[in-house]
């Protein structure tokens, strides 16, 4: 079953120290990594990696603590200490000229030309992490993943969202700007962070 999507918009084409660095840290995160091409990595993420822990549970709702939140609430609340993590699937690419997938790119943000106003540039590249799980660790992994690509890569974190879900991010940190048209939102590192610690964090599937 297809998971969660998220997309970081870059404003210009990805250094190769840069793609290094992000080999290194999803090297780093997972328990196995292959590249079938630059910049295109298969891994599979043991979701403890992240700070996402499954404690015993305590009488009420459960509360897992995040050491990457940084300063957000530390705390999520909605995953099912009962179900096994075990090591979850996930599909980190860039896409654009000269790195791959150019085709989607160019379909991708063509029916989106309100973007470049809002993020302040035109993207030239971006990277999808795409979970292939949709149980409740997979949607946090996803954004805790996203944020830790963007601590490496910069860039602007591209989430669609359902209409109900506009007014759970509005006033987070890091929030850049809000389509409710098309239902999407634009943010930093620390808005990921952020919108995650919220109690039934979900992302669009």
């Amino acid at each position: 079953m297809a998971g969660p999507v998220l997309s970081i918009e870059l404003a210009e084409p990805v250094l190769p120290s840069a793609l290094r660095e992000l080999r290194a840290l999803l090297t780093g995160l997972s328990s196995g990594c292959t590249e079938p091409r630059p910049g295109c990595f298969d891994l599979h993420l043991p979701a403890d990696r992240l700070g996402i822990t499954a404690p015993a549970p305590p009488p009420g709702p459960t509360t897992l603590p995040l050491p990457l939140l940084a300063d957000a609430p530390a705390g999520l609340v909605g995953f099912d200490p009962q179900r096994p993590c075990g090591d979850r699937p996930f599909d980190v690419h860039l896409m654009g000229p000269g790195i791959g997938d150019e085709d989607v790119f160019t379909a991708e943000h063509a029916d989106q030309p309100e973007l470049p106003a809002a993020l302040g540039f035109r993207p030239t590249h971006a990277v999808n992490v795409s979970a292939a799980c949709n149980d409740q660790v997979d949607h946090l992994a996803a954004a805790l993943l996203t944020a830790a690509a963007m601590d490496v890569l910069g860039g602007v974190a591209h989430a669609e969202l359902r209409p109900d879900q506009l007014p759970l991010v509005t006033g987070l940190p890091g929030l850049l700007a809000l389509f409710d048209g098309d239902g999407a939102a634009l943010g930093t590192a620390d808005f990921l962070r952020a919108w995650a610690a919220r109690p039934g964090f979900r992302l669009l599937k």
